[in-house]
């Protein structure tokens, strides 16, 4: 079996991927592709990863597993799994300058109870420069510096995290994105978590479109793409690129980031570090970048 799993990271899908899963739960089931209810799994999941802190897994473990997670049903030939606090809660995103410290480990237990099947990670990454300060906000600690562990945010890095996991499960194939790329490349990433085909229909292709374009935008685009039934994926990605331009949401694309002592020289610092990182991590052996 295919066991794919989308682990967040945080603030950048607020479990809009696992929505648009559900929608085509019956249709991906009727191709092998499993879609159980986040419910079924991700607390389970959770409880399972922390008791192989205290001995090795029951043989059955896996077995008794899927069989909770899929309510009984048959075993997919593909199982798609998702939750941004698979690494860690928020207020521990960061710990003395490592991003999800801990991560390869968990990863590495995650391969180790499905031992038998093949694992595939999928990650968005995001612009440190409003990364940090949004897990922050969703952290107890006053202060932003005790947060972070006393490390500079510009020495922080993705590809970090990226390399650790490499180094511990090199047999697992890992997808990565540029969260800021997610509204041109929805529809792909539900394909490609999905192992379908580049052109085959899903349901809920456009919904994240639908939520940081205005009303008539997406009457226009929807129209557009009527006239225009023969678009590969590029030409789409530029059409969605030009609609966005014309009609986009301001409030949903402009990120204001208010920490004490940051500058809009620190912002674009952080951010020149962010392209730079981002092309480090496409280099990494057995890594997909997946960019418009």
């Amino acid at each position: 079996m295919q066991v794919v799993l989308h682990a967040g990271a945080h603030n950048t899908d607020e479990d809009r991927l696992s929505r648009c899963l559900m929608k085509n739960r019956d249709a991906f089931g009727k191709r092998g592709i499993g879609v159980p209810r986040p419910a079924t799994y991700r607390r389970l999941i959770r409880d399972v990863l922390q008791a192989m802190d205290k001995g090795a897994l029951a043989p059955e473990a896996r077995d008794t597993l899927l069989s909770s997670i899929l309510e009984g049903a048959e075993a997919p030939d593909r199982l798609l799994l998702s939750n941004e606090n698979f690494f860690s809660v928020p207020k521990v995103a960061i710990n003395k300058g490592v991003i999800y410290p801990g991560a390869e480990e968990k990863v590495a237990r995650f391969c180790a109870l499905f031992e038998r099947d093949e694992v595939e990670l999928f990650l968005a990454i995001r612009n440190p420069a409003t990364f940090f300060p949004a897990v922050y906000a969703k952290s107890p600690t006053e202060d932003f510096l005790d947060f972070m562990g006393g490390a500079d945010p510009r020495h922080v890095l993705w590809s970090e995290l990226i390399q650790r996991i490499r180094d511990r499960v090199p047999q697992v194939a890992m997808t990565i994105w540029c969260n800021e790329d997610t509204p041109l490349l929805w529809a792909q990433l539900v394909r490609e978590i999905a192992g379908l085909e580049h052109n085959e229909k899903i349901t809920g292709g456009f919904d994240l479109l639908s939520e940081i374009m205005v009303p008539e935008g997406m009457k226009r685009f929807r129209a557009y793409l009527k006239e225009h039934p023969n678009m590969n994926e590029m030409q789409k990605r530029r059409v969605i690129a030009a609609f966005l331009d014309k009609f986009a949401k301001e409030d949903e694309l402009e990120e204001e980031v208010d920490l004490p002592g940051w500058t809009d020289e620190m912002v674009d610092t952080l951010s020149d570090l962010y392209d730079e990182d981002v092309f480090q991590i496409s280099r990494i052996p057995g890594v997909t970048m997946i960019d418009p």
